[in-house]
């Protein structure tokens, strides 16, 4: 699908010298001499590489519609993790480096979106929060104040967040996989 080169909004995923890129900020120029054009911060979907380029409105460019499926995590087999298509069955093996560092949050049978490209997986997301639990937690420091101190703490993925002092080991929580960030306590 052809796009206007000032037609592109933030989230877009277009073509670009023969690679994918996400389109991650878009601010529109209108120079005092010369015709306007959209300035564009663009990232590499399979590399992250990041690209900032030009586009008139006259020039095109060639927006991708990705493919997206559920898929249930299977298993963890080394350097690949193994899901498997909620509608096929069909096993889908994905490199971990395409998860990146929320792959410690994966866990048996969670269900995630698959994103690809002409069959290709391109990126799996999570859900945008995760059950887990604390298994170490560090002493509260007393003097502290409760609304602005936070204290460390280790989840059972080995994960390191940062927790409010009234949280013990042994509680489970809710953490946000993309920042490693604690949300709330789990409600049982």
């Amino acid at each position: 699908m052809k796009l206007n080169g000032n037609a592109v909004k933030p989230g877009n995923v277009i073509e670009h010298n023969g690679r994918l890129w996400t389109a991650v900020k878009v601010e529109h120029v209108k120079p005092g001499k010369g015709g306007a054009f959209a300035q564009i911060e663009l990232r590499d979907i399979r590399d992250g590489t990041k690209l900032n380029e030009r586009f008139r409105s006259s020039e095109t460019v060639e927006r991708v519609i990705l493919e997206e499926s559920e898929c249930t995590f299977l298993y963890d087999d080394g350097d690949n993790l193994v899901f498997m298509h909620s509608e096929t069955f069909e096993q889908i093996s994905i490199n971990s480096d395409m998860v990146g560092d929320s792959a410690a949050f994966l866990q048996d049978s969670m269900v995630v979106t698959v994103s690809s490209h002409e069959g290709d997986p391109i990126s799996v997301q999570l859900p945008d929060k995760v059950v887990m639990e604390i298994v170490e937690a560090d002493a509260v420091v007393k003097g502290q104040t409760a609304s602005s101190s936070y204290k460390p703490a280790v989840l059972e993925n080995g994960v390191r967040v940062l927790l409010p002092p009234h949280i013990e080991a042994g509680t489970r929580i809710v953490v946000r996989p993309e920042n490693s960030t604690y949300v709330e306590r789990a409600k049982d």
